[in-house]
C-alpha cells in the first residue's frame, strides 16, 4: 500500500512538472526586469547594454525567442528564424526579441555567449537582443533549463502562441501564418 501511494505521488509530481512554464494564451507575459547586461544596442561598432523590462514587448507583433546560452539550444529553432527572415515582415509592425539566458551555459562558455550575442545584434540591428546574466526571465516565466521557448505576442503584448522546445515544421508554418495575420 505504501509503495502504491509513493508511485501515485511520484506520478502526480511528474505530471505537474512536465508543464513547467506559467505562460497562458491571451494573457501578457509575467513582468520581469533584466538589470545586469540587459538589452543590447549598437552605436557605430560599439555594443552598449541597458536594463530591459518585459513591458517593452508591447507595441509590435513579436516572436520572443528565449534560449539557454548553449549552441545546441540556439540551433533548435533556427528554422523559425530563417522563415521569419524569408517572410520579410514589416519592421514597423513586427520585431523578433531574442532573450539569451547567460546563466544557463555550458561551463566556461559565458564569454563566447556574450560575444555571440553582440555579433548577432550587429548582424540584425533591427532585432531586439537581451542578455540575461542572472536568469531573471527564466525564473519569472518558470522555464525549463537547457531549453528554448518561442512565444508569439500580438501588438498589445498578449500571448497568441507558446511552445517550449524545438518546433516542428508544421509549427514553424503556423507561427509564420499567425504573424502574417497579426501584422495586417
Amino acid at each position: 500500500m505504501k509503495k502504491m501511494t509513493f508511485v501515485l505521488g511520484l506520478a502526480t509530481f511528474c505530471a505537474f512538472s512536465a508543464h513547467a512554464h506559467n505562460i497562458q494564451l491571451n494573457q501578457p507575459l509575467a513582468s520581469v526586469n533584466v538589470a545586469e547586461d540587459g538589452e543590447l544596442s549598437v552605436k557605430g561598432e560599439a555594443v552598449q547594454y541597458h536594463a530591459w523590462h518585459s513591458a517593452q514587448l508591447v507595441g509590435k507583433v513579436r516572436v520572443v525567442n528565449h534560449i539557454a546560452g548553449r549552441r545546441d539550444v540556439k540551433e533548435r529553432n533556427q528554422a523559425l528564424i530563417e522563415a521569419i527572415k524569408g517572410a520579410q515582415f514589416d519592421r514597423a509592425k513586427y520585431q523578433t526579441t531574442t532573450i539569451i539566458n547567460a546563466d544557463d551555459t555550458t561551463f566556461g562558455t559565458g564569454s563566447f555567449v556574450k560575444s555571440g550575442a553582440e555579433k548577432g545584434k550587429k548582424a540584425n540591428a533591427h532585432s531586439q537582443v537581451v542578455l540575461d546574466q542572472r536568469g531573471a526571465v527564466k525564473a519569472a516565466w518558470q522555464l525549463k533549463e537547457k531549453e528554448s521557448l518561442v512565444v508569439v505576442l500580438d501588438k498589445a503584448g498578449k500571448v497568441k502562441f507558446v511552445h517550449e522546445g524545438a518546433l516542428s515544421t508544421a509549427q514553424v508554418q503556423e507561427v509564420i501564418g499567425l504573424i502574417g495575420e497579426l501584422v495586417k
